[in-house]
């Protein structure tokens, strides 16, 4: 694996003119925020070596470099979910090949169900923490020239970033919410059952990527900042109400250029 992560990191570094500090990974429907990016070098996942492919609805499967704001950043336009029937080191590959490429911070983004009763379809919210319900990517043995075994997760999310993110928001008006992030295998939905229950485990939104992610992330020092967009309201079960892939995507999209903007200053933010 470790030829495969030099080889991807070599290639990427041959197609792009610069080192970005800065990589960003867009969930469900959030692609559109890769259109924000200046001067963008689009390479599809199928030309990189050893990247597997985007199939999830709103992936659009591209790795871009180019500028958010005034910062050189690279964004990966879709991400690999475990319940395409990837492995975990399958998913969480790109975050080791950007850890090769010198990227110092990691911001990642989805889609998630708003478990949370105080939680709208369409607000935003800062993870704070997360609970893991997926396997963990680190399981097997450890590439100590990433990390150590037993990696630290007491603050997976830097809470800096969190801090900057706030002022942010708060400079532009733009409404945030703070919470738990709990990451299951998809690819179904839950049923109220399991809202309800992992809600009571302390969860505020649900979602189907994500925490590994961020688990590779914080093994190999990068600084983690998360954000969900609330796509549907997991408490409010009316009669005719079920959970849609189409209107989740909807609701993504909508909220996509308040991220843009909210992103590039924290990009800028960041250095």
């Amino acid at each position: 694996m470790k030829t495969n992560y030099r080889e991807a990191a070599d290639y990427i570094a041959a197609r792009i003119d610069g080192k970005p500090e800065t990589a960003i990974i867009l969930g469900s429907g959030l692609g559109s925020l890769a259109d924000k990016i200046a001067h963008p070098t689009v390479i599809p996942y199928s030309e990189i070596p050893h990247f597997v492919h985007s199939t999830a609805a709103g992936h659009k499967g591209n790795l871009i470099f180019g500028k958010l704001g005034a910062k050189q950043v690279l964004a990966m336009q879709g991400r690999f979910h475990y319940y395409e029937g990837y492995t975990m080191q399958q998913v969480t590959f790109p975050v080791r090949v950007m850890r090769l490429l010198g990227v110092k911070n990691l911001l990642v983004s989805n889609a998630a169900g708003g478990i949370n009763e105080t939680f709208k379809t369409g607000d935003l919210m800062i993870i704070r923490d997360h609970i893991n319900m997926l396997p963990n990517p680190l399981i097997g043995k450890n590439d100590d020239s990433f990390g150590v075994r037993f990696p630290d997760m007491t603050r997976a999310y830097d809470r800096e970033l969190i801090r900057y993110m706030e002022e942010i928001a708060a400079a532009h008006q733009i409404p945030l919410k703070k919470g738990v992030y709990v990451g299951l295998t998809g690819p179904s939905y839950e049923t109220p059952a399991e809202y309800a229950f992992y809600g009571r485990a302390g969860a505020d939104a649900v979602g189907m990527s994500t925490v590994p992610e961020v688990i590779v992330a914080r093994h190999a020092g990068l600084r983690v900042f998360g954000m969900s967009v609330i796509t549907n309201e997991g408490y409010h079960f009316a009669d005719d109400f079920v959970n849609d892939g189409d209107d989740v995507i909807k609701a993504a999209d909508r909220a996509a250029d308040k991220m843009a903007l909210l992103f590039s200053e924290l990009v800028t933010r960041i250095g």
